[in-house]
C-alpha cells in the first residue's frame, strides 16, 4: 500500500478526498491540536480492527471516536448524557478534552474495547473537523504512532510508523498543544480523571468541583484489570534506550542526573540545565516554568533519542501543576514508571535594607550545611565569563568595557541618572540571573539554599524560592550598624538609609519578616537559624 500525503492549504479537493477514504472504510492519518490521530470509521468493526492492526494496538485498549461538535453528534452515539458533560462541552470544545459517556449501540464493542462507555471528543482542528463532518461518521483515533511508542506531533512522525501501512496522512502541521487530550469519565460520581492531558486538572476543576484523579495516572493497573480509557495500561510514549524519570525541584533533579548517569547517557532536560550535561546527547524540554513548551516536545523528544545510539536516557519531571500533569504522566509511562527523587531542597531569597542583618542571616544558612548564593557576585563573575551578557550591554549603551572589564563608572554615568537606562540595564541582568542561579543551585546539591537578592522580587529570583525573607530593623540600629561597619559619618549613614525602600515594600512582597533588635550579629545569627529550622518544619508539615 502507497500512503498518500495531503496537504490540504494547497489541494483543493484534499478534504472530500480525505473523507472518502474514512466512508470508503480505509484508514487516514488526521491532525489535530494534541498529537495525529490514526482515524477510521468508528461504526465500522472491519475498519476499526485494521486501526488495532496498523499499530500492534491491543483488542482491550478503548479507542476515542472524533466528532465535529457538540450539537447532535453527542447525543446521536451517547446516551444518558448528563448536563454536566454538555456543560463541559461548551466550554471546552472544540479542545483537547475527552469525556467518557454511556455508549448507544451504533457504536461497536470492537470501538470501545469491549465497554459499554464510550471515549467522545471534538478536536481543535478546522480541517479534521470538516474531514469528520465531510466523511458524516465519527472517526475512531487513536495516536498514530506503533503502539507503545512516541505520539507523532508531525505528519513526518506519523510517516515513519505507518508508511505503507494506511490509506492516507493529512498533513496539517505541528500540533499546537503537543500531548494527548485530557480524558474524564462522566459516568461516576464525582467524575473521575483518567488521563492528564492539553485541558489541565484544575480547569475541569473550574466547572465540576470535585475531580476524583484514577490511580493510573500515577502508577501502574493491576494485572488482568481492565482499562477504561486509551493510555492507562500499557507502556506508552517509549523510545528503544531506557528511560529514567527523576522528580523534585528543577535543580535538585539535574543535580541527582548529573551525578548518577553514565558517560554514554542521554538527558531530557529543562532549558536552563542543558549546559549541565555539556558531551551528552540532550534534548531541551523548555523552560522550567514553561509547561506549555514542554507538552510541545515531550514526544519529539523521546522520538529524537532512537536516532541515537544511548544506553539509556534521563529525565527531569516537572511538578503536577497545570499541564506538568500531563508531561509527567508521558514520562513516566516512557519509563515503566521508574521514578527516581531527586528532592526538595528549601530555597529561601533573603533581602532587605542595609544594616537591617542580611548578612547574619546568610551566615546562618552556611553554618546549616547550607549554599549561598550572592546575586551580585553571581552578575559580575557573568560579565567576566558570559559573552551573551556582555554583547546585550554593549548593544544597549555602547562601548562600556575595557577588553573583558566592565568600567562600571562609564555604564554608571549612563545609567544611574537616566531611569529608563537603569530599566533597561535591569532587564538585561534579570532576564539571565535566575537560570544561572538554577545552574549553580543544581552543581551544589544543597538541602538549604539562601539567595542573596537586594532586587529579589524585580529579577524574577524570588519566583524560585519557597519562601521570601526580608530581613528588616530600626532605623536608628541601622544607622548605627552602618557608620561601626562602613567607617562613615552618621549623617552619610543617614542619608543611605533614607534612600532604601521602606519597610513596607518588603512587607507586601515577602512571605516573612524577620525583625533584627539583636544585640550582636551573633545573636542575630543564632536566632536565624533557629527560624531556617522552624521553617522546614512548617514546609515538612504541610
Amino acid at each position: 500500500m502507497k500512503t498518500r500525503i495531503f496537504h490540504p492549504e494547497r489541494e483543493k479537493d484534499a478534504v472530500a478526498e480525505a473523507a472518502a477514504i474514512l466512508r470508503n472504510g480505509g484508514l487516514l492519518g488526521i491532525p489535530t491540536e494534541t498529537v495525529y490521530g490514526l482515524g477510521a470509521d468508528a461504526l465500522n468493526e472491519t475498519a476499526v480492527a485494521h486501526i488495532f492492526e496498523a499499530k500492534g494496538r491491543p483488542q482491550d485498549n478503548p479507542l476515542i471516536i472524533h466528532v465535529p461538535d457538540d450539537k447532535s453528534w453527542l447525543a446521536r452515539y451517547c446516551q444518558d448524557v448528563p448536563a454536566e458533560a454538555y456543560a463541559l462541552a461548551e466550554r471546552f470544545w472544540p479542545g483537547p478534552l475527552t469525556m467518557i459517556l454511556k455508549r448507544r449501540p451504533i457504536v461497536p464493542l470492537r470501538t470501545t474495547g469491549g465497554l459499554d462507555t464510550v471515549g467522545v471528543r471534538c478536536p481543535d482542528h478546522a480541517v479534521t473537523r470538516a474531514i469528520i463532518a465531510a466523511a458524516g461518521v465519527p472517526v475512531a483515533a487513536p495516536s498514530g504512532n506503533t503502539s507503545g511508542r512516541p505520539s507523532p506531533t508531525t505528519a513526518q512522525h506519523m510517516l515513519e510508523d505507518m508508511d505503507g501501512k494506511i490509506d492516507g496522512i493529512v498533513d496539517g502541521g505541528p500540533c499546537a498543544v503537543g500531548v494527548e487530550s485530557t480524558i474524564i469519565d462522566m459516568t461516576v460520581t464525582p467524575p473521575r480523571l483518567l488521563r492528564p492531558g492539553g485541558l489541565p486538572l484544575e480547569a475541569l476543576e473550574a466547572v465540576l468541583g470535585t475531580v476524583a484523579v484514577d490511580k493510573a495516572v500515577t502508577g501502574k493497573l493491576a494485572e488482568g484489570e481492565r482499562p477504561r480509557a486509551p493510555g492507562m495500561k500499557y507502556r506508552h510514549y517509549a523510545p528503544h534506550a531506557p528511560v529514567t524519570v527523576v522528580t523534585g525541584m528543577p535543580h535538585r533533579s539535574a543535580g541527582f542526573i548529573s551525578r548518577h548517569m553514565g558517560p554514554e547517557d542521554g538527558v531530557i532536560c529543562f532549558d536552563e540545565f542543558a549546559p549541565l550535561f555539556d558531551g551528552h546527547a540532550v534534548h531541551r524540554l523548555g523552560a522550567a516554568a514553561d509547561k506549555g513548551a514542554q507538552a510541545r516536545h515531550v514526544f519529539d523528544a523521546l522520538r529524537t533519542f532512537d536516532a541515537t545510539d544511548v544506553p539509556r536516557i534521563w529525565a527531569q519531571c516537572p511538578d503536577d501543576a497545570g499541564l506538568g500533569l500531563a508531561v509527567g504522566n508521558r514520562l513516566k509511562k516512557a519509563a515503566g514508571f521508574h521514578v527516581e527523587d531527586g528532592g526538595q531542597a528549601l530555597i529561601v531569597g533573603i533581602t532587605g535594607p542595609t544594616g537591617a542583618g542580611k548578612t547574619s542571616a546568610l551566615e546562618a544558612v552556611r553554618r546549616l550545611g547550607g549554599c549561598v548564593l550572592d546575586c551580585d557576585a553571581v552578575y559580575h563573575e557573568m560579565l567576566a565569563n558570559d559573552e551573551d551578557l556582555r554583547h546585550a550591554i554593549r548593544d544597549a549603551f555602547g562601548d562600556v568595557f575595557e577588553g573583558p572589564r566592565l568600567d562600571r563608572q562609564k555604564l554608571g554615568n549612563i545609567v544611574f541618572q537616566n531611569p529608563a537606562a537603569m530599566a533597561k540595564l535591569d532587564a538585561i541582568i534579570f532576564a539571565r540571573i535566575p537560570a544561572e542561579l538554577q545552574r549553580r543551585m543544581a552543581l551544589s546539591g544543597a538541602d538549604l539554599i539562601g539567595i542573596d537578592a537586594i532586587n529579589l522580587v524585580e529579577s524574577g529570583v524570588g519566583a524560585l524560592c519557597r519562601r521570601t525573607v526580608a530581613v528588616l530593623a530600626p532605623a536608628e540600629d541601622r544607622v548605627r550598624r552602618i557608620m561601626a561597619r562602613d567607617g562613615i559619618s552618621e549623617d552619610y549613614a543617614r542619608m543611605r538609609v533614607a534612600a532604601q525602600k521602606k519597610d513596607d515594600y518588603y512587607r507586601e512582597n515577602c512571605t516573612d519578616i524577620w525583625l533584627n533588635t539583636s544585640p550582636s550579629a551573633e545573636e542575630f545569627c543564632r536566632i536565624a537559624m533557629e527560624n531556617f529550622q522552624k521553617i522546614q518544619e512548617e514546609i515538612n508539615h504541610e
